[in-house]
């Protein structure tokens, strides 16, 4: 049995009894004009922007859905061989792969017809506030109210779970790869300088939180990118400050989402997450301060659940053996 995180910046898999066996990039390189495979995950993300004209280089998922089907299949292919290893290793596995919970049921169907495209048995979809709550060790199956928050590279979702179904969520396309773009954009428009979506995510990692603790709290990394106005290679310094300011507008969204969430929850429901607290999965969840941010903002207790980064394909995995218990809207089959 194995499940799928097909998210848009990275793609897990989880094998039962083996754990995660893979986690690279959701990236294909292939020669241009073709669908002819040249690399994927961690070798083509390194030929992001670095490709000569003949290979192209590129993301098949976008916002948590599939933006070329053809692609996505060929690269998930691609993913199963390298797990798969072995003659008659698997024969047609159970698959499971979460999807954001605000999809439609056309790209509902896109998913799963990928997965049986690549020799699935069975393929089952699962939300992702469910795959991570999962994850993240939450009971769901409990008539308890948990707020699950599961920022991932192109959405966050949002949601209240009970009795092992969604009672309230919210899925908004910011995230991971929308605090990159935000920093690039702070970037150009601050210093006239012009950077890549991988240095800007090397200053989120490296420097980046969302709010400051204290002033010892603010540290600084060098970048370098080209000039807007002569063109030439520059060098500046960017702090957590700049960071900070480059994400407000992005984490006001979110911060509302959540606002959201739990104006709309039933009285009983807040009263358990009130209690409980509120469990941040997902790897953009990782942002320094970001659990104190959304404390501050919603005045709930909030925690980083351990293994973020894995909790949805974790959760996944796991929800194969727990289908009888999973409400038939929150899990799509396809034989």
């Amino acid at each position: 049995m194995i499940g799928i995180d097909l998210g848009t910046t990275n793609v897990r898999i989880h094998v039962k009894g083996r754990g995660v066996v893979l986690r690279e990039p959701a990236v294909i390189a292939i020669q241009k004009g073709t669908t002819d495979v040249k690399a994927v995950g961690e070798e083509a993300y390194r030929m992001l922007g670095r490709t000569p004209g003949s290979i192209t280089a590129v993301r098949p998922m976008a916002d948590g859905v599939i933006a070329d089907y053809t692609l996505t299949e060929k690269m998930l292919q691609a993913f199963l061989k390298k797990v798969m290893r072995g003659p008659g290793r698997f024969f047609r596995p159970n698959i499971m792969v979460c999807i954001p919970s605000g999809i439609t049921e056309v790209e509902k169907r896109a998913v799963l017809q990928a997965v049986n495209e690549i020799g699935a048995r069975k393929a089952f979809l699962i939300e992702e506030p469910i795959a991570a709550a999962i994850g993240a060790g939450i009971a769901i199956a409990e008539p308890i109210g948990s707020m699950i928050v599961d920022i991932g590279g192109g959405t966050t979702d949002i949601a209240i779970i009970s009795m092992g179904g969604i009672v309230v969520s919210e899925s908004l396309r910011v995230a991971g790869n929308h605090f990159d773009q935000a920093i690039v954009r702070y970037v150009r428009q601050k210093e006239n300088l012009l950077i890549g979506d991988r240095t800007a995510e090397e200053i989120k990692q490296k420097v980046g939180a969302a709010t400051l603790q204290g002033q010892g709290d603010n540290v600084t990394m060098e970048v370098r990118g080209r000039d807007l106005i002569n063109g030439m290679p520059r060098t500046i310094t960017v702090s957590t400050q700049d960071v900070i300011t480059a994400l407000k507008e992005a984490l006001q969204k979110l911060a509302d989402g959540i606002r959201k969430v739990l104006e709309q929850g039933p009285p009983e429901l807040i009263s358990d997450v009130i209690e409980r607290g509120i469990v941040m999965t997902g790897g953009g969840a990782l942002i320094r301060n970001l659990d104190d941010y959304f404390r501050q903002v919603t005045s709930i207790p909030v925690a980083i659940a351990e293994n973020a980064q894995d909790c949805v394909v974790i959760g996944t995995s796991m929800a194969l053996d727990m289908t009888s218990i999973l409400p038939d809207a929150r899990v799509k089959q396809s034989y």
